[in-house]
C-alpha cells in the first residue's frame, strides 16, 4: 500500500499511484514533486523549498556572507535546489556571483571551484548529489582552504563524511532535516543506537524520516482498527492528509500538497571529527 521512495523513481511512480489511489510516502526533496496536485503524495522529508531557504538564511545571516557562489548538480534534484537558493539568496540581498552547473560525472571540479574565487566568492555554496560533494569539498580545501562551504543533505550523511579526512571537513557546514549520529541522549540517541546494531552502519536523516514514516503509517492504522474502520487506501490518505504526528525528527503536518516537515538543521564539523555538530535549526512555513 505505501513505501518509503526516494529520487527520479518518484517522478515515475506518482501518476501510477494516484491512478490507482496508493498512498506514497517518500523523503525526495524536490520541490516540485509536491507541486503535482498528486493527492497521494506525502513527502516526509523538508523539501527544497523549506531546507534551501534554511541553508540560504544560514550563510547570509550566520556567516555574514556577501557574495556567495553556487555550484549544484545538473539533475532535477540539482535544478530544484537551485532555484530555491537563487531565490532566497537575493531576498536576503545576497544574489549568488556564480551559479554553477556540473554533471555527476565529472572528476574534477577545478574549473567550477576556480571560477567561484575569481568572482571574489566569500562562500561556496553546494547542491551536489553525494560523490560530487566529497569531491567539492576535497578540492575546495586544497584550493582555498580558508573559504567557508555550506553544502546540501548529501554532506551530513555519514557515509559521505567517512570518504574524507576530518581535517578535510573543517569549516564544512550542511543543511539537513536531521542528524542522528549527533544526538548525545533521547529518543534520537536510542534510535540511533538501535540503528548501529540492527544495521552494524551509521543512520542518516533518510533513515528517521523513514522510520518516521512509518511510524506514522502504523499509528493511522492502529487508529483506524480501534476505531472499527477498514483500513483502506482511502482511509490512510485522508489520515496522512488530515492528523499530525510526533516523530523523532519532527512533528508532522501536511500543508495540504503532502510536504510533512517544516523544519531544518544546519549541521557543521570541526576538523578534528566526522560527526558534526547541530549549530542552528530552522522552521520554514
Amino acid at each position: 500500500m505505501v513505501g518509503p521512495i526516494l529520487g527520479t523513481q518518484m517522478l515515475a511512480l506518482m501518476p501510477l499511484a494516484q491512478a490507482v489511489g496508493v498512498p506514497l510516502l517518500t523523503v525526495s526533496g524536490t520541490a516540485r514533486l509536491s507541486e503535482m496536485g498528486n493527492p497521494y503524495f506525502f513527502r516526509f522529508f523538508p523539501s527544497d523549498s523549506t531546507v534551501k531557504v534554511a541553508h540560504a538564511r544560514y550563510v547570509v545571516e550566520k556567516l555574514g556572507a556577501k557574495r556567495p557562489a553556487v555550484i549544484y548538480q545538473s539533475t532535477a534534484y540539482g535544478q530544484s535546489g537551485r532555484e530555491q537558493l537563487a531565490k532566497t539568496l537575493a531576498d536576503l540581498k545576497a544574489a549568488p556571483v556564480l551559479e554553477q552547473s556540473v554533471a555527476p560525472s565529472a572528476n574534477d571540479l577545478t574549473a567550477a571551484l576556480t571560477r567561484a574565487k575569481g568572482a571574489n566568492a566569500d562562500v561556496i555554496v553546494l547542491h551536489l548529489h553525494a560523490a560530487s560533494t566529497v569531491l567539492a569539498v576535497r578540492q575546495a580545501r586544497q584550493l582555498f582552504p580558508d573559504l567557508p562551504v555550506v553544502a546540501g543533505s548529501a554532506m551530513h550523511q555519514p557515509a559521505t563524511a567517512a570518504l574524507l579526512e576530518p581535517a578535510e571537513l573543517k569549516g564544512v557546514c550542511a543543511e539537513t532535516a536531521a542528524s542522528p549520529i549527533s544526538a548525545t541522549s533521547g529518543p534520537m540517541k536510542a534510535f540511533t543506537d538501535a540503528y548501529r546494531a540492527a544495521f552494524k552502519t551509521e543512520p542518516d536523516a533518510f533513515a528517521a524520516a523513514q522510520y518516521d514514516a512509518v511510524g506514522m503509517l502504523a499509528t493511522i492504522v492502529a487508529d483506524l482498527k480501534k476505531a472499527k474502520q477498514t483500513v483502506t487506501p482511502s482511509a490512510v490518505r485522508g489520515a496522512l492528509d488530515r492528523d499530525s504526528y510526533k516523530g523523532l525528527v519532527t512533528t508532522y503536518k501536511s500543508d495540504g500538497k503532502g510536504n510533512m516537515a517544516h523544519e531544518a538543521e544546519i549541521v557543521c564539523f570541526d576538523g578534528t571529527s566526522r560527526v558534526p555538530k547541530v549549530v542552528e535549526r530552522y522552521t520554514i512555513r
